[in-house]
Parts: C-alpha cells; sequence; structure tokens
C-alpha cells in the first residue's frame, strides 16, 4: 500500500509563479494534501545569512506543521529569476550557471540543517523556470 503523505510546500513570494507552484501541485494530485510556506527567496530566504532573521520563523512553521497536520514531506520550489538570488549574489552580473549554483546551494543546506531537527521528513528540491517547467534537484 501507497504511503500517504502531507506536504509542506516552501515556495517564494514572486507573483509571477503563484498560479505556476498552483498549477504544477495540482497535476500532481496534491490538493488538500499540503501546508504552505510562502516567503522571499523560498529556500535562499530561509538559509542565506543576508536573510538570517527569517530562518527561524520557517523551522518553527515547519515544527508546528510537522506536528497539527502531519507533514512527512517538504517540497521546496526554487525559481529563475530569483530576486533573492540576485540580493545574496551581491547584485553582480548573474547567469543561469550562477544562480543554479545558488539554488543548488540552498537546498543542500537546508536539507543538512533540517536533517538534524526533523530527521523523518522526506525532500524534494525543485527550481521553476520562468514557463512553469520543473527540474528537480537530488541533494
Amino acid at each position: 500500500m501507497k504511503k500517504k503523505y502531507k506536504a509542506m510546500i516552501l515556495s517564494c513570494i514572486d507573483p509571477r509563479f503563484q498560479s505556476k507552484v498552483f498549477n504544477y501541485l495540482k497535476k500532481r494530485k496534491l490538493n488538500g494534501k499540503y501546508s504552505s510556506f510562502t516567503i522571499a527567496g523560498s529556500a535562499v530566504g530561509v538559509t542565506h545569512t543576508k536573510f538570517k532573521k527569517w530562518h527561524n520563523v520557517f523551522i518553527e512553521n515547519l515544527s508546528t506543521s510537522i506536528r497539527l497536520h502531519k507533514i512527512n514531506r517538504l517540497i521546496v520550489i526554487n525559481h529563475q529569476d530569483c530576486g533573492a538570488a540576485k540580493i545574496v549574489n551581491l547584485n553582480k552580473k548573474l547567469n543561469n550557471n550562477i544562480e543554479e549554483k545558488i539554488h543548488q546551494n540552498s537546498f543542500k543546506k537546508l536539507r543538512r540543517v533540517l536533517n538534524k531537527k526533523f530527521p523523518k521528513i522526506y525532500f524534494e528540491f525543485y527550481l521553476m523556470t520562468l514557463k512553469g517547467y520543473v527540474k528537480k534537484f537530488n541533494v
């Protein structure tokens, strides 16, 4: 029997991606099966030192969601053309390779931090394009 899961979705506040994220989750038949945490930069916002004040807010929210809604999966959806990535890159020229490394580093750091606090959580990491396609990262 396939294990049912309830997920926490970590995504960005960028208005260009709200409907894209919703449609992606709908295609995965996750309607009614997830809690949502939306913050500037998604994983970049909850891991990079430039946004340090936000880190504990996310961890406390995830902890509460695990307790209240039996969350056992964290689906992280970052996106291309990310303003937070531009900020952490000190507003230098940002190409796709540099931006992808920033996102990948945020995924690795988030997994490392959360594995200690929530060892039973399963992780999925994605980078969404401007057209709504997703690339999965195995970190």
